[in-house]
């Protein structure tokens, strides 16, 4: 949750290396105590720092496959991987490296986009099925319903053109990153048509988008996009939308631009961490108030 008006440092550091995380990363996720997760594709490990480390204090050898694209990691520490087309429950014992993976679905896509809600249904984006499913976890039954998008690829309200990153906020409202249109779609619950919320075709001129790759909300219901194609991160507060870092537009690999951004996320401190796909890195953005530099 975010004062109206806050701002990020402009130049950022680099939180973690090609070394580290492997070429084209694409997954991240920070916890409520701050441990950050990524996937290392090149070799299939799951990386976790704990709070103010500066290397990964757990690697979990879990032999994922270079499709692994997406992670989300629950109250409890039971961590969720979009692997291809399985998703992958991954239970690490007792603070070690040891742990077990159980695949929980199969289905016929890529996963950008994994969330577990309050309720503990988890959500995935099917990139190349045009929709996002969800299923419960707390039954054993293998039922998966979808909530946003029918499987056919298009630009009206009621459907989705390759489906990236999203987040359920505490009403159960859903958000998409509707990449290949160009917007972010809420969904609110029960309903098939989505509401464009950002992007060319908002009812509302709000702010041009290209290939949009993530969304998250804070606790004031502040959207947050990763802007893939223009290299930048937007930002909205109570005046609108506006380009928070990297808002050159043009990709670069010096610590005030990214490239092909995917993943974003904050810390309880309000710093803003993004992977930087084409850079093969994670960049930190402190918010100003802020003296992590």
């Amino acid at each position: 949750m975010f004062p109206s008006n806050s701002t990020w440092n402009q130049n950022a550091t680099t939180f973690a290396y090609e070394t580290q995380i492997g070429t084209n990363p694409v997954g991240l996720y920070i916890d409520t105590n701050n441990s950050i997760y990524t996937i290392n594709k090149s070799n299939g490990r799951i990386l976790i720092w704990m709070e103010n480390s500066t290397d990964p204090n757990f690697i979990l050898y879990t032999q994922l496959s270079s499709l692994a694209l997406s992670i989300f990691v629950t109250t409890n520490g039971q961590i969720y991987v979009g692997d291809s087309t399985s998703i992958k429950q991954i239970i690490q014992f007792s603070n070690s490296y040891s742990n077990q993976t159980t695949t929980i679905a199969t289905v016929s896509s890529n996963i950008y986009g994994l969330f577990v809600d309050l309720n503990n249904t988890l959500y995935w984006s099917m990139f190349s099925g045009h929709k996002v499913v969800k299923k419960s976890l707390n039954s054993n039954s293998s039922t998966m319903t979808t909530v946003a998008g029918n499987g056919s690829n298009g630009s009206t309200l009621n459907l989705l053109s390759r489906p990236y990153g999203i987040f359920v906020d505490t009403n159960f409202d859903l958000y998409i990153a509707d990449s290949n249109n160009n917007r972010i779609q809420l969904f609110r619950l029960g309903q098939i048509n989505g509401i464009t919320v950002a992007g060319n075709t908002s009812p509302n001129l709000t702010i041009s988008l290209n290939w949009p790759t993530n969304v998250i909300l804070d606790g004031n219901k502040y959207l947050f996009i990763t802007d893939c194609g223009n290299h930048r991160i937007i930002g909205s507060d109570e005046n609108g939308f506006r380009c928070i870092v990297a808002c050159s537009m043009s990709s670069g690999a010096t610590s005030d631009k990214l490239s092909a951004p995917q993943s974003l996320t904050f810390d309880s401190f309000g710093n803003l961490f993004v992977v930087d796909y084409s850079n093969n890195r994670i960049q930190k953005f402190c918010l100003s108030t802020n003296f992590c530099n």
